[in-house]
């Protein structure tokens, strides 16, 4: 069953201002997550303040760029694009002033609705937990910017990446983290996607993946093609798979947030394919993966 309803915001549809995408709490028709993409300017430096928010700023393909935050200075590496390697990064403070300069790329920031303070934090690419998850066709590579495992010193904020090789599924099997019934894990998450071609180091426009997401109820779903920069709000319901069509990988960016006193990545898998977590001990890992490292591409 399907209705009208969607979550999903097409690349190109949400911008503000000088942003290439704005999604804010109130335009997701929610309470925590949000999102900026920009693309960097010579002449035009990026700026937000973060009033009552928290952040994660990320390199999707700028390099050597400058962001200031609160008036000081740190100078981010960046990356060719985000199948070319793992990120340097930044978590921005609660009530922050950041400006960002640089004369090409683009830089994602994702943030969450927060209270308590925490400083500024530069991580370099090296520092960041790179894991391959799964096996077979569902194998992907996870890189945990600021997961509670990976970084302590957030207040509601959950950030990772995931990287799928063409062929390869995602999101898999299908979870959700909603708060409904019987699963009492509650987050709001944002997937942004860029679809790469073959070995090309950041997205492309001829690109295309799938995404499904259902409702407990059944009231709602929804399996749609997935174009480069597509963007899908999750309030609620299981999502999953995320498909890379054959030569085509996928990369998205998520960002988690809720109510919950502590930050949380867990999940309640649909029961009836619970089963297939289990099955992965029978299975290979794919040897593609990991695709990226702070070092660039992995050769393979």
């Amino acid at each position: 069953m399907s209705s009208e309803r969607t979550w999903f915001i097409p690349a190109g549809s949400s911008p503000e201002g000088r942003a290439d995408l704005r999604i804010t709490p109130e335009s997701a028709g929610w309470t925590y997550c949000g999102m900026y993409v920009f693309t960097m300017r010579s002449d035009e430096p990026a700026e937000f303040t973060l009033d009552g928010e928290e952040g994660v700023l990320v390199s999707l393909s700028a390099r050597d760029f400058t962001v200031t935050v609160d008036g000081t200075d740190y100078l981010m590496k960046g990356r060719e694009g985000v199948f070319a390697a793992v990120s340097d990064w930044m978590y921005l403070p609660v009530g922050s002033a950041v400006s960002i300069s640089g004369n090409s790329g683009e830089v994602a920031i994702v943030t969450a609705r927060a209270s308590e303070p925490f400083p500024v934090h530069y991580g370099p690419a090296e520092s960041v937990p790179v894991e391959v998850r799964g096996a077979g066709r569902s194998t992907r590579q996870v890189t945990n910017y600021a997961t509670p495992d990976s970084f302590h010193a957030a207040h509601k904020i959950n950030v990772c990446e995931v990287i799928t090789p063409g062929g390869n599924w995602s999101s898999w099997p299908p979870h959700r983290h909603d708060g409904i019934g019987d699963c009492v894990t509650m987050n709001e998450e944002i997937y942004y996607f860029r679809i790469g071609r073959e070995d090309g180091p950041h997205g492309d426009p001829t690109g295309t993946g799938l995404f499904r997401l259902y409702t407990v109820d059944g009231s709602h779903d929804e399996t749609l093609s997935i174009a480069d920069q597509d963007t899908y709000l999750v309030p609620e319901g299981y999502h999953g798979p995320t498909v890379a069509n054959p030569e085509y990988p996928m990369y998205f960016l998520n960002v988690l947030a809720g109510p919950g006193e502590d930050r949380t990545m867990a999940f309640c898998d649909d029961p009836n394919q619970h089963w297939i977590r289990e099955s992965w001990a029978n299975q290979e890992q794919d040897p593609r993966l990991p695709m990226t490292s702070a070092a660039g591409r992995v050769k393979k």
